[in-house]
């Protein structure tokens, strides 16, 4: 469908949701435009509009304001529907099917949604696979469609600037054979609106961030029951990095530690809970981070997901009274659909032993959000 002839941008862009609205504002007409006519609806009635339009190359996040995002527009490719990782803490619990499967007709919408990329001269922004699927997990060694996904970024290099993959399978795209498609990624050809300023910046044009928040089998199995094991993930990450691919560690969540030093001790066992990270773990996994030479890690604290039309699994209804228990006399926060430690009980007993050891070892480390606003 062609946008419609003649209208009137000032009268789209104050049209558009206060939370999209940044995206567009200052932006010159072309570009206006051109967003305009790849992410909003061409002939709708409704007073406010929002990003709809695309099939597979979506808006990066519809619930986030985008005046977090000081890059602007950016875009996500959920490749699969679903998850088979099974993590019992996962965010998009809250959202996403807990069914891992194919998304029907998916390198047909690939195709379209590049197509009106071209057809509409939008200029580039970042793209990210996934937010609610991971692109790596075992469907893709039968359908390929992350493959598929990232070699028709590659065909369109000139509309994306950086590239981001998150997945807990980093070893996987290393056996399938997908390392020089990383390399081909990371390089913005010469004619790239963004080539100079990525130079100049030595930003990469390609990274993988490989979430790694265990560090013994006996909390992986516990709470990334269906994810690829820590050993398999330490061997992707080392096969990504002896091939020159840039890889971010995610260290996330972050999860208080047992026991409690200012009250009567008790340790996750006494909640039917396995120990997720001792002191030594995270010693373990920022050591890690820095023998590889990742860019940074990454780091939040752990949110308790209310799943969308279910109740909270027996696992997270422990974890539940353990955030009870270490926030008394106050009370978890529910906020956003999860619950969540006080932030005083947060920063003192989750997040400033983490930055300590990070600080200690060397290693950078940015809050979960921060680590997007910079990706250019």
């Amino acid at each position: 469908m062609e946008p419609p002839e003649g209208r009137d941008m000032e009268e789209v862009i104050q049209r558009i949701d206060e939370k999209y609205r940044p995206v567009w504002v200052d932006r010159p007409h072309e570009e206006a435009e051109a967003l305009a006519a790849y992410f909003l609806p061409h002939r709708s009635a409704k007073l406010v509009l929002k990003p709809t339009r695309p099939r597979m190359i979506k808006w990066y996040c519809p619930f986030a304001r985008q005046s977090d995002f000081p890059s602007g527009h950016r875009y996500c490719i959920n490749v699969y529907v679903g998850c088979s990782h099974g993590c019992v803490y996962c965010y998009a619990l809250s959202h996403a099917p807990c069914v891992a499967a194919t998304k029907k007709g998916f390198q047909g919408m690939v195709d379209r949604d590049m197509d009106d990329l071209e057809r509409f001269d939008v200029p580039p922004g970042p793209v990210h696979l996934s937010n609610s699927t991971d692109p790596f997990q075992s469907l893709e060694a039968d359908n390929r469609h992350t493959q598929y996904a990232l070699a028709q970024v590659l065909a369109h290099r000139r509309r994306f600037t950086s590239v981001t993959i998150l997945t807990k399978n980093p070893l996987l795209p290393v056996r399938l054979g997908y390392i020089d498609l990383f390399k081909k990624l990371a390089d913005l050809p010469s004619d790239h609106p963004r080539a100079a300023a990525f130079q100049l910046g030595a930003f990469p044009g390609f990274c993988v961030e490989v979430s790694l928040a265990f560090w013994r089998e006996e909390a992986r199995r516990a709470y990334d029951p269906g994810a690829p094991t820590v050993e398999e993930r330490k061997a992707g990450i080392r096969a990504l990095r002896e091939a020159g691919i840039p890889v971010v560690l995610r260290i996330d969540p972050l999860f208080p530690r047992s026991p409690r030093a200012d009250g009567p001790t008790q340790t996750y066992a006494d909640f039917g809970l396995a120990e997720p990270q001792t002191a030594g773990d995270i010693e373990n996994l920022v050591g890690f981070a820095k023998e590889m030479g990742v860019r940074h890690v990454v780091y939040s604290p752990a949110k308790i997901v209310q799943p969308r039309g279910k109740e909270l699994s027996p696992a997270m209804q422990a974890m539940r009274q353990v955030y009870e228990y270490v926030a008394a006399p106050d009370r978890p926060i529910f906020r956003g659909g999860a619950w969540r430690p006080p932030s005083a009980i947060a920063e003192a007993k989750v997040t400033q032993p983490f930055l300590k050891t990070c600080g200690r070892l060397g290693v950078a480390a940015k809050y979960c959000k921060s680590n997007l606003i910079e990706t250019p």
